[in-house]
Formats: C-alpha cells, sequence, structure tokens
C-alpha cells in the first residue's frame, strides 16, 4: 500500500482546481491523446509495478525499476533549480552537478519507500488537462479498496522534446518544491552547497535501508 505522504510534502504553494475522474482504472491502459498526460499515465504504470514488486523486490529493488521512469518523466534539473533558489547561480558547476545527482537520487528513493507494496490500489489520471501557457497540471487518483482515494496533481512543462514533471501537488495545493525550497534554505545558509549535498545523500540513505 501507499505509506502515509508526509515530511517531504508540506506547505501550500498555489490552488490548483482540477476534477478528478472516478472509478479503479488501472494506470495500464491506452495511451491517452494529450502527451501531458501520458507522461504521468507512463510513471503510474511504474509506480503500480513497483508497488507490485513490493516485499519481493525490496526498497533497493524498487528502486532500481523505478529510476528510469523519473528519468522519463521528471525534469530533476530544473526541480533542484528551483528548490535551491537564487543561491544556485553562485554555486559551482561541479556542486550544481553533485545537488543534482542527490536530488535525482532522493526523488526515486521517496517513491521506492513510500509506494511499497499493493493491495489492489489503481491509478485514475483524468483526462482533463488544465494549461496555462507552457505549463499543464494533471491529476492522478489513487483508489484504493481499503481508504479514501489520494489526489496527487503533477506540474509538467516541455523539456528535452517531451512533457516532463517540475512539481508534485498533494491535496490539490501541497507543493513538493516549494517544500523543499524551505527546507533547503536554512541548509544553505548555514553550511552551503556542501552542507546541502551532505544532507540530501543522508536523506537517500536514510529513505533506503
Amino acid at each position: 500500500m501507499v505509506k502515509r505522504l508526509g515530511g517531504w510534502l508540506a506547505a501550500a504553494v498555489m490552488t490548483v482546481i482540477l476534477v478528478s475522474t472516478a472509478g479503479g482504472v488501472s494506470a495500464a491502459r491506452a495511451a491517452p491523446a494529450d502527451p501531458a498526460v501520458a507522461t504521468v499515465d507512463g510513471f503510474d504504470a511504474a509506480l503500480l509495478g513497483a508497488m507490485k514488486g513490493g516485499k519481493a523486490l525490496g526498497v533497493n529493488g524498487r528502486y532500481r525499476r523505478l529510476a528510469p521512469a523519473v528519468a522519463r518523466a521528471f525534469d530533476i534539473p530544473t526541480m533542484i533549480r528551483f528548490a535551491v533558489g537564487p543561491p544556485w547561480s553562485q554555486i559551482p558547476p561541479a556542486q550544481q552537478k553533485a545537488l543534482t545527482e542527490a536530488f535525482n537520487r532522493l526523488t526515486v528513493a521517496s517513491y521506492a519507500r513510500n509506494f511499497d507494496s499493493w493491495s489492489g490500489e489503481s491509478f485514475d489520471v483524468d483526462p482533463k488537462v488544465l494549461a496555462r501557457g507552457q505549463i499543464r497540471l494533471v491529476t492522478t487518483r489513487i483508489v484504493s479498496p481499503h481508504g479514501a482515494p489520494v489526489t496527487i496533481s503533477y506540474r509538467l512543462q516541455p523539456a528535452d522534446g517531451a512533457w516532463k514533471i517540475v512539481d508534485v501537488y498533494y491535496n490539490g495545493t501541497i507543493s513538493q518544491l516549494t517544500t523543499r525550497r524551505a527546507d533547503f534554505a536554512s541548509i544553505l545558509q548555514q553550511g552551503g552547497a556542501t552542507a546541502l549535498i551532505a544532507h540530501l545523500n543522508q536523506l537517500v540513505d536514510k529513505q533506503l535501508k
């Protein structure tokens, strides 16, 4: 089942008004027309596969399975630049690369840890997309036979010839990146990029235990 998605998912940033469809439709279905929806649909299918692998895969096995899916679906370089904020331009390129790699590992590890088993859940991707210029907002509902549905909205924009996820919103308004930015600010102020790199890698090690 999906574990509680707290900790790395707090603080509201914006109101996203999307209408979710109902029903237990699996993420593995015919490709939708909108390419932004296709990105989310494909990532949901990967999550479902990792969940079904569950304990047999273990957290490290789920990590290995989800790493290519995160690479396909997420624009990690854009996400880490936003999460760091204005200090990013003052960070040397080698440390920027280390931060990007650590943030990528943390993204994969968080999904591998939280989506740890399957007990009948399905993913229902809303085909209705909210478009704001070059931004698309796509909503998924995780439908469980054992509890209330969980709504996740993905913010996507064009990157490398595809639609890529650049933020994740829980319950419509809780922005992962805004939360990260608030968390990272104090670490950067106290220890700079070196401290933040160490912090991210420590979080990954904790997730993969």
